[in-house]
């Protein structure tokens, strides 16, 4: 499966100018997928430039193996996840790099595979099992498994909250109605929970749209992730190094603005505490004052690029 898959990265020229690689440069891709921006990066840091390629996703990771063979010792491939990034450079004795990338949400492998079950598209709906996890290597519940068992509150939160769905508890409640009656193990049929209860009808978009994104979300703790690898991020760069992060939905934008601006001001505290308690410390500066969007030319190339953000930050020095 691996050497099918396909990258386009998003925001490619953007990245690389924020991040500005050279031949002395130690990179993490923090999100390799099938290692387009990790290419980019060696290219423009050689000849001695090197990346260490994280990726959750273990045919992620296969691919992007394959298509980075030829620069050598210069790339390192590790499974894991961006919000363990401190624990995994420990392991490879590395104390702080020059950058980090981090290009999250879901991939064009991962969303057109119909068995890695985030694709709701009719025509392969009856064969695509609600999985969703960016993992399958781990132990951790599929979007079946959730759907199976959790309250009709938290399917309604996930829905609102993950997906800014319209009528989130009344899916909320017909899944549980549904579900007492006969297990949800494919897309199709979720599909018939949605189309019954009439969800997001009238609407521009799809609305499985909203209701798959905010499974995908929960599925894979994605949100705390993030806020998770911001920080493990963030310790990881040396002075002067950045920190780029592509968002494509809200929530995880509003995190990454919200982290940059915490770390850029230090002090956390409400303006009615006179004196700072909190302890905080300048640890960033923001070089991104509003977020960066794909030109109209790049989205008409790649229409799945159209929700992305891109947000850079610069580590200050310790005595900052």
């Amino acid at each position: 499966m691996a050497s099918h898959f396909t990258h386009q990265p998003v925001l490619l020229e953007e990245s690389l100018s924020w991040l500005q690689p050279d031949g002395d440069s130690l990179f993490v891709d923090g999100t390799v997928g099938g290692g387009g921006h990790a290419e980019a990066l060696l290219e423009r840091s050689a000849p001695s430039g090197r990346l260490i390629a994280l990726d959750i996703d273990a045919e992620a990771l296969q691919a992007a193996a394959k298509r980075l063979a030829p620069y050598g010792e210069r790339v390192q491939l590790v499974h894991g996840s961006f919000r363990n990034l401190g624990a995994l450079l420990r392991d490879l004795g590395v104390a702080r790099v020059d950058g980090v990338l981090l290009d999250l949400g879901v991939s064009s492998h991962q969303l057109d595979v119909p068995e890695r079950g985030f694709r709701f598209a009719e025509a392969s709906a009856e064969g695509t099992p609600l999985d969703m996890r960016m993992d399958r290597q781990s132990e951790d519940a599929s979007a079946a498994d959730l759907l199976s068992r959790a309250s009709e509150s938290e399917l309604a939160g996930w829905f609102r909250a993950y997906g800014d769905l319209r009528g989130a508890r009344r899916l909320a409640r017909a899944i549980v109605r549904v579900r007492a009656q006969r297990p949800l193990e494919t897309a199709r049929d979720l599909l018939e929970v949605i189309h019954t209860e009439k969800i997001g009808l009238g609407r521009r978009h799809n609305p499985a749209t909203r209701v798959f994104q905010a499974l995908r979300i929960a599925v894979n703790d994605e949100l705390r992730a993030l806020d998770e690898g911001l920080s493990s991020s963030i310790d990881a760069l040396r002075p002067g190094g950045r920190l780029v992060v592509i968002a494509y939905h809200s929530a995880e934008d509003r995190i990454v603005k919200c982290r940059f601006r915490d770390a850029a001001r230090g002090c956390v505290c409400p303006p009615v505490v006179p004196v700072c308690v909190c302890g905080g410390e300048v640890t960033l500066r923001v070089l991104t004052r509003r977020p960066i969007t794909p030109k109209p030319d790049e989205i008409r190339r790649n229409p799945r690029a159209r929700s992305a953000r891109l947000r850079a930050a610069e580590r200050v020095s310790e005595a900052a």
